[in-house]
């Protein structure tokens, strides 16, 4: 029996900055946003776009520490197919409970996706926030439905089913697309 590639998951900031930027890459939603979409108030996303993407970019970099293994707190996680960087989650906390957190957004790197990964990446959140001493973590994902097609711009924020594999349960639909899971622990 031959196993397949080797999928291991570490937070950001024991990846370095450079795998980082590999799996957002150089152009596209994920270049341009740098993980910052649920870090930016509502009303100020607009004018966000204003930052230029290098100060964005500057932002990512301190939240998650990259590089910095020694750091107490990182704001994502980094997947590795053998050791190719290509996923990110993003995290955040609940601004009034600090015990629930959030996974936020999943970015694949092109030529990689349909592979398995954010499903490993999902249960590696379930895992770490446990680990962190999180009571609950909760995704917010798409609605998807058979044949119907969603572009990448809208699933950064991960299939229903993704995190249903991680031991996510639904416990709202707040719209007709977008879902609220939780795992309690």
């Amino acid at each position: 029996m031959t196993r397949g590639p080797a999928i291991s998951v570490v937070p950001a900031n024991e990846a370095s900055w450079e795998d980082l930027k590999a799996v957002f890459g150089t152009r596209g939603p994920a270049s341009n946003c740098q993980c910052q979409r649920f870090k930016t108030r509502a009303t100020d996303w607009d004018s966000a776009w204003a930052i230029p993407a290098g100060k964005r970019a500057k932002r990512l970099r301190e939240q998650t520490d990259c590089g910095q293994p020694e750091a107490h707190t990182t704001s994502g996680l980094v997947a590795y197919l053998d050791s190719e960087p290509l996923v990110w989650a993003g995290r955040a906390e609940d601004k009034a409970d600090d015990g629930v957190w959030a996974v936020t957004c999943f970015v694949t790197r092109a030529g990689f996706r349909r592979r398995g990964v954010s499903r490993a990446l999902a249960r590696a959140a379930v895992d770490f926030a446990h680990k962190r001493g999180a009571r609950a973590v909760e995704g917010y994902p798409m609605i998807t439905m058979p044949g119907q097609e969603i572009t990448w711009g809208e699933l950064h924020v991960g299939s229903r089913s993704i995190f249903a594999a991680a031991g996510f349960a639904e416990v709202s639909r707040p719209s007709l697309r977008r879902v609220v899971m939780r795992r309690d622990f």
